[in-house]
C-alpha cells in the first residue's frame, strides 16, 4: 500500500506541515533530518531520475553558500579574507548553508507531492472551498508531466525540418530553443483554457453542485491521524521550547543538547520518514506472501 492510498486530507496535513517544518526550522539537526528523510523518500518514489536531481542539489547548495558568504557580511568568527578584503565568517557560511539545505529540503517534497496529488485529489481538497482555485491546481498538476513529453515531441518535429536541439551554429540553436520555448508555452495555455472551458460547461464552478468521490474517512486513516497528531504535538512543543531554532547573528548561540532536545530529533526524523516507513512495511508484507 502506498502512502497515497491513505485519504487525501492525510496527504495534505503531512506535506503542509513538513514545506512548513523544512522552513521554519532553522537548527542544523533539523535542516539535516529533513533533508535526509525526502532524499531517501524521493528516490523511493520518484527513481533514477530523481536521485539525479538530489544529487545535483548539492553543489547548487554549496555554490549557494559560497555565494552568500562572500556577499553577505555577518558573524565574529572569521575564517579569512576574500579578495576585495571584506571578511567571511563561520556564521554566514553556516547561515547560508542552511538557507540552501532548506530550498532543496523543498524542491524534493514538491517532487513528492507532484507525483502524490493527482488532479482528482485537488479536486476533492479544495473543489467545495474554492473551485476556481481548485480548478486551476488540477489543470496545473496535469499539465506539468504532460509538458515534458510534449517538449519532446516538439523537438522530434523541428529536428525534422533542421531546427532541433543541437542543429545549426549558436546563434541558430538560441533562436530554435526559443522556438521550441513558445511553441511549449503556446500549448500550456490553450491547453489550460480548454480545460477550464471544457470544467465550465460541466457546471463546475456553479453553487450547490455536488461531487462524487471514492474517498472515505475509515479506522486506517484515524490510526495515521493519531499518530500524525501525537508527532506534529512533540515536535511543537520542541519549537516552543527554541529546541528548533539557532542564532546566527552576530554569533552562534545554539542551546545545549539534552535528553529532550534528543526525543526531538528521533520523533521528527520518525515523523518525516513514516510515509516511506509504511511504504517499506508494505513492500516487505506483500513479498513475503507471493
Amino acid at each position: 500500500m502506498k502512502f497515497e492510498n491513505y485519504h487525501p486530507v492525510i496527504n495534505l496535513i503531512f506535506f503542509v506541515s513538513a514545506v512548513y517544518m523544512a522552513i521554519a526550522f532553522s537548527h542544523p539537526v533539523y535542516i539535516a533530518l529533513s533533508f535526509i528523510a525526502f532524499f531517501a523518500y524521493s528516490v523511493k518514489r520518484c527513481g533514477k531520475k530523481q536521485l539525479v536531481f538530489n544529487l545535483l542539489l548539492i553543489p547548487l547548495i554549496l555554490l549557494f553558500t559560497a555565494y552568500y558568504s562572500f556577499y553577505t557580511h555577518f558573524g565574529v568568527t572569521v575564517i579569512k579574507q576574500n579578495y576585495i578584503g571584506n571578511s567571511i565568517t563561520l556564521e554566514s557560511v553556516l547561515y547560508g548553508l542552511s538557507i540552501g539545505m532548506r530550498a532543496g529540503t523543498v524542491l524534493m517534497i514538491m517532487s513528492l507531492v507532484l507525483k502524490l496529488f493527482t488532479s482528482d485529489r485537488v479536486t476533492y481538497l479544495f473543489g467545495r472551498v474554492s473551485p476556481k482555485l481548485s480548478l486551476f491546481i488540477s489543470v496545473a498538476l496535469r499539465m506539468i508531466p504532460r509538458a515534458n513529453d510534449y517538449a519532446r515531441k516538439i523537438n522530434e518535429a523541428q529536428m525534422c525540418i533542421g531546427k532541433g536541439k543541437g542543429q545549426g551554429n549558436i546563434f541558430r540553436r538560441f533562436t530554435n530553443s526559443l522556438r521550441r520555448v513558445y511553441i511549449l508555452l503556446m500549448w500550456f495555455f490553450e491547453n489550460i483554457v480548454e480545460e477550464s472551458h471544457s470544467m465550465k460547461a460541466r457546471g463546475y464552478s456553479l453553487k450547490g453542485r455536488t461531487a462524487f468521490s471514492i474517498y472515505r474517512f475509515d479506522n486506517r486513516d484515524r490510526s495515521i491521524i493519531l499518530l500524525f497528531s501525537i508527532c506534529i504535538t512533540f515536535i511543537m512543543s520542541m519549537k516552543f521550547l527554541s529546541q528548533t531554532d539557532i542564532f546566527y547573528n552576530p554569533q552562534l548561540i545554539i542551546g545545549r543538547i539534552t535528553a529532550v532536545s534528543v526525543g526531538g530529533y528521533i520523533v521528527y526524523f520518525i515523523y518525516l520518514m513514516l510515509p516511506c516507513i509504511i511504504e517499506t512495511v508494505n513492500d516487505i508484507r506483500y513479498r513475503k506472501n507471493i
